[in-house]
């Protein structure tokens, strides 16, 4: 059946209607409310109501009309219509449906106002709103008279619902898009660090509340610069011409923060490319460290007060046990000797940790504690080894020696390097199983020596490799070997001081390797 001309010619004219009222805004409720009331008045429908959905099927809002009337609603009445009725059964089904008499049909949910009474027997409409085959809303007309509706105007609210579900939708992922970008603003605006955006040739496009606050410059007048004027730029960081922030990976590191007011602010700078209105940008946060560094500062002279405390004590206790033996009878038991012995080796250790302690303070802060003299390789391992052996000798384990003769001299502090050696060795020894072996080797070639200290345990995962030499860095170990994590971060400090380095060959449960080199003695 064909419609008559004149209605195909008003038909027609209400979906340009309707598309032109639909492309001038993106205001979801004015959407619906427009949508539902040309509807009504083209359909010649008495009341009707327009009910969007979200993904799980439940109401998001609505528009209600009787007349010209639109009626306030909450939530709970439109989870009574979608769970009820007509348009539960159109929900399920994704399909529209029509009623040519209330009274008759077991699909209406009937009211009070359907009372024969009241206003009786009705006709409706009720069709999905679809959108790329997403349910976003039903659409419901009513009209007083049973038989008013047919099979054509049902095609018709079809039709119209069809161009409103990409209204709806649109307007849904603009609402979405808009509380994204709000959420941006504020996440940017109130951060609690200075932030900046620039593009990718470093000019500033944006800043933060924080960030003009911290520079002393107004938030409009940061537009522009540049961010290498703002803080002392780490190229081997980010990479030339920001290659490395290319990847997307957030970048990091320490630097100094340049205020208009003369004030240089120690920062740790976190970089990252992000989206900026289309196009891709740098993320700027500058992170105000000043108070961390002053706590730093500050542990470090407790920890340098406490080390220095404890240091005198221990000096008598070790004078003590050095003067003990002299003192003893001749024929004191070998219990007594063997106390002696054990308190003697744990006194020499702490005063060995409380000098690395120190040494690594004194390190840090830049200060010159290197007493230098020729020393021979050969004579620095045995007296290690000497220093260690009743440790390797408790848990049963062989020591191996491969120093070649006549290696040449180092001009080193004997003392800071035999208590890296023993570091070495004891750390070998402590991390490998009862009975293994442990090797001290040393090489010579090009200028340099190279000692090294190979041992059996459970070896050092590839990516651990520099963070072993940090302080306070302890790795899970199959042994449950204790300590505080201070031992190679004194050791990597002592060879720096002298012009060295020191690293580790290890793979896991292949065994340790580690190695430090050396500038020979220059004749």
């Amino acid at each position: 059946m064909t419609l008559p001309i004149d209605r195909t010619r008003s038909f027609l004219q209400l979906l340009v209607d309707i598309s032109r009222e639909l492309s001038t805004t993106l205001d979801s409720t004015a959407i619906l409310k427009r949508v539902l009331m040309l509807s009504a008045h083209n359909m010649g429908a008495e009341r009707g109501s327009l009910i969007t959905l979200d993904l799980d099927k439940k109401p998001l809002d609505a528009a209600i009309v009787v007349g010209d009337v639109f009626l306030p609603h909450t939530l709970q009445h439109l989870k009574e219509i979608i769970e009820n009725g007509l348009a539960r059964l159109v929900i399920e089904s994704c399909k529209p449906a029509l009623i040519e008499d209330t009274s008759r049909d077991e699909r209406w949910m009937h009211r009070p106002d359907d009372d024969p009474k009241e206003s009786g027997a009705k006709s409706a409409l009720c069709v999905p709103l679809l959108a790329q085959d997403e349910l976003v809303g039903v659409l419901t007309l009513v009209h007083p008279v049973p038989g008013f509706f047919n099979g054509q105007d049902l095609e018709q609210l079809q039709a119209i619902a069809d161009l409103a579900a990409l209204a709806v939708r649109n307007a849904r992922l603009y609402d979405s898009l808009d509380e994204a970008h709000k959420l941006y603003r504020d996440l940017f605006q109130d951060n609690i660090d200075p932030c900046l955006i620039t593009d990718w040739e470093g000019r500033v496009l944006e800043a933060n509340r924080q960030a003009a606050g911290a520079i002393n410059i107004p938030q409009q007048d940061l537009a522009g610069l540049q961010i290498a004027d703002l803080h002392d730029m780490n190229w081997e960081v980010l990479g030339i011409g920001y290659g490395v922030v290319r990847s997307g990976e957030m970048l990091s590191y320490e630097s100094i923060l340049h205020c208009a007011s003369g004030q240089h602010i120690p920062v740790i700078v976190y970089a990252r490319s992000t989206q900026y209105f289309g196009g891709e940008a740098i993320q700027w946060i500058l992170r105000d460290i000043r108070e961390r560094r002053q706590l730093d500062l500050m542990r470090e002279d407790l920890a340098a007060m406490i080390y220095h405390d404890l240091r005198s004590p221990l000096s008598n206790i070790v004078s003590s046990l050095d003067i003990l033996p002299s003192l003893l009878p001749k024929d004191a038991s070998p219990t007594v000797n063997s106390i002696l012995q054990i308190a003697t080796r744990s006194a020499d250790r702490m005063q060995r940790m409380i000098s690395s302690l120190l040494d690594i303070h004194r390190l840090e802060s830049g200060q010159s504690i290197l007493s230098l003299s020729p020393v021979k390789v050969d004579d620095l391992a045995m007296e290690a080894l000497e220093t260690v052996r009743p440790y390797f000798e408790s848990r049963q384990q062989q020591v191996e020696i491969c120093i070649p003769v006549g290696l040449p001299c180092l001009n080193v502090d004997g003392d800071m390097i035999r208590r890296v050696i023993i570091n070495l060795l004891e750390n070998a020894g402590k991390y490998s199983p009862m009975k293994s072996k442990v090797v001290l080797g040393a090489g010579y070639s090009e200028g340099w020596i190279t000692i090294w200290v190979k041992d059996e345990g459970p070896g050092v995962p590839e990516e651990a490799h520099l963070a072993i030499f940090e302080k306070f860095i302890r790795l899970p170990r199959e042994s449950h070997a204790r300590g505080m994590g201070l031992g190679l971060s004194f050791c990597r400090l002592a060879v720096q001081v002298h012009g060295g380095k020191i690293w580790v060959e290890s793979q896991p449960q292949e065994g340790s390797c580690f190695k430090f080199s050396l500038p020979v003695l220059q004749n």
